[in-house]
């Protein structure tokens, strides 16, 4: 009976107590001493984004040589100015399988030295064009089963050879003259990254956020380095960049390292996301490195550009920009988009911005949440961004401003690819040629 009073009683006491400042019982922060105050910040809140422009009247103009083929072996992914003038008028197409899960993809054309683009479709065939859109040779290693799996590949290479890395964890070397199989490995890991060649030895990273260094001439494994294992595998295609003595990857929790590039030894590792909690934080998505100078550059879905030095590893200024697209540096500007549609320029050594101008302005608002822009590249007075829903838009540089929306495809394409002054796009089945 006693126990029953006293568990009545307590049920009274909880009912009547209410969990706010006014009965007293709880009080706010700064009522519980002169002295003490606490300090409360609201998690999984987002973040402010960019979405109005900021001295739009200011007038950019560059200065610089044209780069040719930023876009062959392209070890620090910064493809600057690029040589292309337009209009953008005439489209032909190298047809190939259609990828049905081209939507995910992050895909890139390899460009060879002897002046051809490879890709494959959608059974791991990999294709070789001349520049005339006339097939030069189809190699394809994969069994009937790995066929019906629909292989991803990423490409590298020199005058010799092709490097090719899959998500089935296989990578081999294939002559770029024949697309005969030289060599073929199995890794224990599938691979999802970007490949980088450095003299007889390529890097690549595996889905365990392990960077390798293989060699060209028979696959053999001369070092390899295990950053943080993931607990949730990422989609997104790894970056990596090169100097003249350091391999720098970023992994898919944002954890940026830098090795010997000859011993793999570590020099420094610089963690961008640890202490942000975030919902997203699996569906993150990294921008590619890009190095100029003596800095790195990336950016984020989650609303952070960063500028990093390269021998130490330190953050040199941060900006709240949210973009996934590769970023170009050119004479000490940076250029990005972000993912609502706005081009920003940033003075590269200070992180000062320079101007935001609105380049979505032209699409009807009822459609801009619902098109992402996939890539960009820059020419002497022009930018030309690519969406997924196939169009691509061409900005004047000058003023920040788009001058023409194209309709290129009806579904999404590739960021551009700038070669011998013609652009590539690539879409579910085929590359698209256009000048």
């Amino acid at each position: 009976m006693n126990k029953k009073i006293t568990f009545f009683i307590i049920l009274l006491f909880i009912n009547n107590c209410s969990l706010d400042t006014k009965s007293g019982f709880w009080t706010k922060s700064e009522k519980l001493t002169k002295e003490t105050k606490i300090q409360t910040k609201k998690m999984f809140v987002e973040e402010k984004k960019l979405e109005k422009e900021f001295n739009s009247s200011i007038r950019i103009n560059l200065k610089g040589n044209y780069l040719n083929n930023s876009f062959l072996n392209n070890l620090t992914n910064n493809n600057n100015l690029v040589n292309y003038k337009g209009p953008v008028k005439k489209i032909s197409r190298f047809k190939f399988k259609k990828i049905n899960h081209f939507t995910n993809l992050t895909p890139e054309l390899f460009f060879t030295e002897d002046k051809s683009l490879v890709f494959y479709d959608n059974i791991g065939s990999i294709l070789k064009f001349d520049l005339n859109s006339n097939l030069n040779w189809k190699s394809n290693i994969y069994k009937k089963s790995e066929k019906k799996l629909e292989p991803i590949l990423s490409f590298a290479g020199n005058n010799k050879v092709i490097i090719v890395a899959d998500n089935f964890g296989k990578y081999y070397s294939i002559d770029l003259k024949t697309g005969k199989l030289i060599w073929s490995k199995k890794n224990t890991d599938p691979f999802n990254s970007q490949i980088k060649i450095f003299g007889n030895t390529f890097f690549v990273v595996d889905y365990s956020n392990t960077l390798r260094c293989f060699s060209i001439t028979d696959g053999s494994e001369i070092w390899k380095f295990k950053s943080t294992v993931p607990l949730i595998r990422s989609q997104q295609k790894t970056s990596i960049v090169l100097s003249k003595n350091l391999v720098i990857f970023i992994n898919s929790l944002g954890e940026l390292t830098a090795l010997n590039n000859k011993s793999g030894d570590l020099i420094w590792q610089t963690p961008t996301q640890l202490n942000k909690i975030s919902g997203n934080s699996f569906m993150r998505m990294n921008s590619d490195l890009v190095l100029d100078k003596n800095f790195l550059f990336f950016s984020n879905n989650d609303n952070d550009f960063f500028s990093i030095d390269l021998n130490s590893g330190l953050i040199n200024w941060k900006q709240k920009i949210n973009s996934s697209l590769r970023p170009t540096v050119i004479n000490n500007l940076v250029f990005t988009i972000t993912m609502e549609g706005y081009f920003v320029i940033i003075d590269s050594k200070s992180g000062n911005i320079i101007r935001i101008t609105n380049i979505f302005d032209k699409i009807k608002k009822s459609k801009r949440n619902k098109i992402k822009p996939t890539g960009f590249i820059v020419s002497r007075d022009k930018i030309y961004l690519s969406l997924d829903n196939g169009r691509l838009l061409v900005i004047n540089l000058s003023n920040g401003k788009t001058t023409e929306v194209v309709k290129i495809a009806n579904s999404k394409i590739s960021r551009p690819h700038i070669h011998n002054n013609n652009m590539y796009l690539i879409k579910s089945n085929g590359i698209l040629k256009v000048n």
